[in-house]
């Protein structure tokens, strides 16, 4: 990792909003000497079943950054999620900052842009954000340097953003007794996703791991915290020097018997948008259900 600039004497303060109805966690990172902060994975409320979409989730993030007089620099996705909507616009609109992603969006714009049928106005270049990183990236949250690390397999986009000692991996790794996220969306490949998590597991030991999702498996009280050391030696999926050979087989396997998620559809038409819903020809927001096509 030598090729990244990692500076582990820089602390950020991470307060933490879970999201029980997607098992979602988003985050607020503030940098130690200023009172700028980032937000990473947020999320925006949706009855799919009624087709209504309310905020409280983003409001959350939103009156904590005002309670705690912080100014917002950056809204980043990890990636672009199949599980839960982007409040990524929704904030930014409240609090001002940028909407980063990885530069790979326009592979997802790509693709889904085909399965969704969308027309030439959908734009495909990522124009949508406010920036696009390339790996090892570098970004200024106040004083406190952030680098975007290029770790695909779980989708073609999917980035870590490390900020001082901590960093949010996604969907790359779960917590070490939740192994690892699926690998069979379009564009992902397990044996991608293995190098990748290597990638993630030769920062320092010491880094503080934070993750996108956390099921409780067996269980367990929800958890999104944990440590490079403590996911080399318990990781059930890759921990304990498991080779690639092993991992691709058990993804592969495990995959294949994985439902889609139960907002994919709405998710991914709303998130490679950076978070904006979808309107028809008479401006009115409207959301797709391709037959057969996922």
């Amino acid at each position: 990792m030598s090729d990244y600039p990692i500076n582990m004497s820089m602390k950020p303060e991470v307060e933490a909003f879970f999201d029980p109805a997607t098992n979602t966690i988003s985050y607020v990172v503030k940098d130690p000497s200023s009172n700028a902060c980032a937000v990473i994975d947020s999320v925006m409320d949706i009855d799919y079943a009624a087709g209504r979409i309310t905020h409280d989730h983003a409001d959350a993030i939103i009156d904590h950054i005002r309670k705690n007089d912080l100014k917002l620099a950056w809204i980043i996705e990890t990636h672009v999620h199949a599980d839960h909507l982007s409040a990524a616009p929704y904030i930014q609109n409240a609090l001002g900052g940028k909407i980063g992603i990885g530069d790979k969006i326009m592979v997802v714009q790509e693709t889904f842009g085909k399965i969704f049928n969308e027309g030439t106005e959908f734009q495909r270049d990522g124009s949508q954000f406010d920036a696009l990183f390339k790996d090892g990236d570098t970004y200024m949250v106040g004083n406190m340097q952030a680098v975007a690390i290029y770790t695909p397999g779980h989708t073609p986009a999917c980035m870590v953003h490390v900020m001082g000692d901590a960093a949010f991996v996604g969907d790359t790794l779960f917590m070490p007794d939740g192994g690892s996220a699926r690998a069979d969306f379009p564009g992902g490949d397990a044996a991608t996703l293995f190098d990748s998590i290597q990638k993630v597991l030769t920062l320092p030991d010491a880094m503080r791991l934070f993750m996108c999702h956390d099921y409780g498996p067996n269980g367990r009280d929800i958890q999104w915290e944990t440590t490079v050391a403590a996911e080399k030696e318990h990781n059930i999926h890759v921990g304990k020097g498991a080779t690639k050979e092993q991992f691709v087989k058990f993804r592969t396997e495990r995959d294949a018997t994985l439902a889609m998620p139960k907002l994919i559809i709405p998710s991914l038409q709303v998130n490679m948008r950076a978070g904006e819903v979808p309107t028809d020809k008479d401006g009115r927001p409207m959301l797709k259900v391709p037959v057969n096509g996922l």
